[in-house]
């Protein structure tokens, strides 16, 4: 099995789990402190822990995808671009969690003092919830890239 392609998909799971679990305590954090003063607003408020649920589902596609493809024996390239893959959707989705947490966290907070403030706080989300899925869709371009690749350098680990 390819050395490169396993971490790229091991990186793919780890990274955006570590982004989607941030996300969901952060923003958690401010959902708890609001529900004590405003309870009617506890369902309404829980729109940044699910957007940050949906970052480690995007790493499990891609992580999915790498191990369907992992062979005993692959191009370098192929193993590189597996790699790639992994840490480009497991990167943008840690810092998409990183940043919907943080908006999550000071959102709920405003939205519990000022209920207009609900739509800017949703506005930003859907901004940083885009982040994740750019680095989805870069990884499944690379993914693509290196299957179509013809298999030239022989590479076993």
């Amino acid at each position: 099995m390819s050395f490169f392609g396993a971490m790229g998909c091991s990186m793919a799971m780890v990274l955006s789990s570590l982004g989607a679990a941030y996300g969901i305590a952060k923003s958690g954090i401010g959902i708890s402190a609001v529900s004590v003063m405003r309870p009617d607003m506890m369902v309404r408020n829980l729109m940044p822990p699910i957007l940050s649920g949906i970052l480690s589902i995007y790493g499990l596609v891609v992580a999915v995808i790498i191990s369907s493809t992992l062979k005993e024996k692959s191009a370098l390239h192929t193993n590189f671009m597996q790699l790639g893959a992994g840490l480009t959707v497991g990167l943008s989705c840690l810092s998409a969690g990183f940043t919907i947490g943080i908006i999550g966290d000071a959102g709920v907070r405003a939205a519990g003092q000022q209920p207009r403030a609900f739509v800017s706080m949703m506005m930003m989300l859907i901004f940083a919830e885009v982040l994740g899925i750019y680095g989805l869709i870069v990884s499944l371009l690379l993914l693509t890239g290196s299957a179509k690749s013809g298999e030239i350098t022989v590479c076993a680990y």
